[in-house]
């Protein structure tokens, strides 16, 4: 069988290979990436890092991450959708996370946004889980050939055009795909990966909420 995209880690096990380059990249991989999630607060972080993340690695994202969520309220939906001017210009002078502006407005408003979902749909899971895709729609192996064509999907069009139309903001079709692979909406690990499995088998043990 074809190893492309995977390498040996230090305990011998194979892991998608963007993870390669340190331990801490390593372990999210192992723990987080494609495990499924139904928490709020996960959810929300997520796709407001991925919008921080545009144009940037997520390496990068990542070791900013513990900054982002100081900043952030713990990304506490309810307290940021609060957050004012003074707090806007409060995270343009923290050096620990991505000084954007429109990132960090964004941010806030998408907050917001997950208090309307939330009356609408009672929690923002209830949202994002709606776009799971059918595993019959889903290639019947992840190879990283497969991969490489993959960055969006028919459901992360639907999603972020759906989000766009509800006020969010940098929430793209590529952007949401990044999101669903992190929450386990899809599993992108490659085939002989050796958290596919795992992340396969607590997706199983989940009924996600509607």
């Amino acid at each position: 069988m074809s190893t492309e995209g995977l390498f040996a880690g230090a305990d011998g096990a194979l892991r998608c290979r963007w993870c390669e380059s340190t331990e801490a990249y390593q372990h999210y991989h192992d723990h987080e990436w494609g495990f499924p999630v139904t928490d709020d607060r996960r959810l929300f972080e997520k796709l407001c890092l991925e919008g921080f993340q545009a144009g940037l690695s997520w390496l990068t994202i990542l070791n900013k991450r513990e900054a982002f969520r100081r900043g952030f309220a713990q990304f506490d939906a309810e307290r940021v959708a609060r957050f004012k001017a003074k707090d806007v210009e409060r995270l343009l002078g923290d050096a620990g996370i991505v000084r954007h502006r429109g990132k960090i407005e964004s941010a806030i408003n998408n907050a917001q946004r997950v208090l309307a979902l939330r009356e609408e749909f009672g929690s923002l899971a209830a949202y994002a889980w709606r776009f799971e895709p059918d595993p019959a729609s889903r290639p019947s192996r992840i190879t990283y050939a497969a991969l490489k064509t993959m960055t969006t999907s028919p459901e992360s069009i639907a999603m972020s055009k759906d989000l766009k139309k509800r006020g969010w903001s940098f929430v793209g079709p590529t952007t949401v795909y990044a999101f669903m692979q992190a929450m386990g909406l899809v599993n992108d690990h490659v085939e002989q990966c050796h958290a596919r499995s795992l992340a396969l088998e607590a997706r199983a043990g989940l009924k996600p909420p509607r």
